[in-house]
């Protein structure tokens, strides 16, 4: 039986979908940099882009992509970085949630929380952070959804910002930012969670370039 908040989340699409229908195909679509100019160092990170194959991209939809990994010297976990950019939602193309996608993969959800993590700007974001592991693997995530200025961690807060923005702001663009890092053997969680923020706090200023207010 489907929870309460998956028929919620239905009835927030299906009116999403015919109020923006019924709006006429006349998204405003702001100017942006492509997130292929994301900066390929980041505090002191070296990123190595990341093919995304074919049917990923048919899942995803029509939108801008990032995958890449970033090393640095002296460490030896890497950081990943996962944007996606959807210019309208409009069609039909909405933003995929991690924990759809995740467990389809092999992952499980070890815990989960939402946080305000403060950029190094001092800008306040509200995201998630979860544990994920898949046999002996064990990995940190950063996850949140953004659009015109604002950091969302829950999906579907997301949804209703949707509408509300197309309604106020004729906009239905938006992103999904991920930032996911392995847990070592030798190292505890407090260390993974650390160098992911770390990562976060510097990322986050740059995005509005590639995603934006």
């Amino acid at each position: 039986m489907k929870s309460p908040r998956f028929w919620t989340v239905v009835v927030l699409l299906v009116g999403t979908l015919l109020l923006l229908h019924a709006r006429g195909n006349t998204d405003l679509i702001p100017v942006s940099e492509p997130l292929s100019q994301v900066p390929g160092t980041i505090a002191g990170w070296t990123g190595s882009d990341l093919q995304i194959d074919k049917e990923s991209l048919d899942v995803l939809g029509a939108g801008d992509f990032l995958s890449r990994i970033y090393t640095r010297q002296g460490q030896s976990l890497p950081i990943g970085l996962f944007i996606g950019y959807f210019p309208t939602q409009r069609t039909g193309v909405t933003i995929h949630s991690p924990k759809n996608c995740l467990p389809g993969a092999g992952w499980f959800f070890e815990s989960s929380q939402y946080v305000d993590l403060n950029d190094a700007n001092g800008k306040e974001h509200r995201v998630g952070e979860y544990i994920i592991s898949n046999g002996e693997m064990r990995q940190f995530v950063i996850y949140w959804y953004q659009s015109h200025g604002r950091s969302v961690a829950n999906e579907y807060m997301a949804k209703i910002y949707l509408v509300t923005d197309a309604i106020r702001l004729n906009r239905t663009d938006g992103a999904l930012v991920r930032v996911i890092t392995p847990i070592g053997t030798s190292e505890g969680t407090s260390a993974a969670r650390a160098r992911a923020e770390a990562f976060t706090a510097q990322l986050a200023p740059m995005l509005p370039r590639f995603i934006p207010d």
